[in-house]
């Protein structure tokens, strides 16, 4: 198949992207200076210009598309609400309208459109958005589903390696606790998250079925972002004493985020016939990646000047 993915340089859209070109003939949309020995075709340029969509699906000529590009810094769409709505709900819904009785296509969309009041919350379950960017996500969501009825939209959130090493919240407990500095974790911000890896396999099998509609596709276990880092201490054999529980009211963060984001996944289960992941694979292959030598190899591809990092072009939610 030839498939498209828009925001290739970000931590789900490399991840993605590289899992995808095993299997498939790849485009990858990157904002940012080309990378370096990619295996897929690389697609450079703003899709916010006009015709730049347009573009993109007549030079690709996709058969699935897969959405992950936008302004995912939480923070940084508090400060800049327009960009937000840009590049989180009017840009998911020319891509939409662009792929409509074209391209499968599976917009990505985050578990933060919930405010956290209410864990396991289904697709039936009405969101309630704490900031700008948890809004511009959710319209975007309703603005893709409006413009392509045929669309899914997946509801995530991932862990992994980044190009840059500083996009997921693991990296961030992984390489300071290797370091034996020490780190602070939220005991009450719980989360159900995947292996960007694995997310992959999950998101090319909905375009193999040809869902439609909203899914949560998130990791089986809820956990804390506390017990989070102290899986990652043990896996390293770093001391858990260097994880230090906090609350998330004493970290001072700028932009307000929901305490509990466990979603349901019965859903995505039934109409898949498989599970979701387990939280225990994915940080085994985590550490298998590692050891292989996956992050260098991501490090490789990008020329590490500031220059060449765009800090809002973005694939997915992250976790953090």
């Amino acid at each position: 198949m030839r498939v498209l993915i828009t925001g290739a340089s970000g931590l789900l859209g490399v991840n993605l992207a590289l899992e995808a070109a095993k299997v498939h003939t790849v485009y990858g949309q990157i904002k940012a200076l080309p990378l370096k020995g990619a295996p897929f075709t690389q697609l450079s340029g703003d899709l916010m210009e006009d015709g730049a969509v347009e573009r993109m699906m007549e030079t690709a000529q996709p058969e699935w598309v897969i959405h992950c590009a936008a302004l995912a810094d939480v923070d940084a769409c508090e400060k800049q609400p327009e960009l937000a709505e840009q590049l989180n709900t009017r840009l998911p819904g020319r891509i939409a309208q662009a792929c409509k009785g074209k391209a499968g296509l599976v917009h990505i969309s985050t578990d933060a459109v919930f405010d956290g009041t209410k864990p396991n919350c289904t697709e039936e379950d009405i969101p309630n958005p704490l900031g700008v960017y948890a809004r511009s996500k959710l319209e975007g969501e309703r603005v893709v589903l409006k413009n392509n009825p045929d669309a899914a939209v997946a509801r995530i959130n991932i862990f992994g390696w980044s190009l840059y090493g500083k996009r997921s919240l693991a990296e961030w407990f992984f390489y300071n606790l290797q370091a034996g500095l020490p780190v602070k974790g939220f005991t009450d911000v719980y989360f159900r998250t995947q292996l960007a890896s694995d997310l992959a396999d999950m998101l090319l099998n909905m375009l193999e079925q040809k869902l439609s509609g909203l899914y949560h596709v998130v990791g089986a276990d809820c956990v804390s972002k506390y017990d989070f880092a102290l899986e990652i201490a043990r896996r390293l054999g770093a001391p858990e004493s260097l994880v230090s529980p906090m609350k998330v009211q004493e970290f001072g963060l700028k932009a307000a985020r929901s305490n509990n984001l466990c979603l349901d996944t019965g859903k995505l289960q039934r109409v898949l016939h498989r599970p979701v992941n387990q939280l225990s694979t994915g940080l085994d292959r985590f550490f298998e990646q590692y050891a292989q030598g996956y992050p260098h190899l991501l490090r490789s591809m990008v020329d590490n000047s500031p220059k060449n990092l765009n800090p809002y072009m973005h694939g997915g939610n992250d976790g953090n």
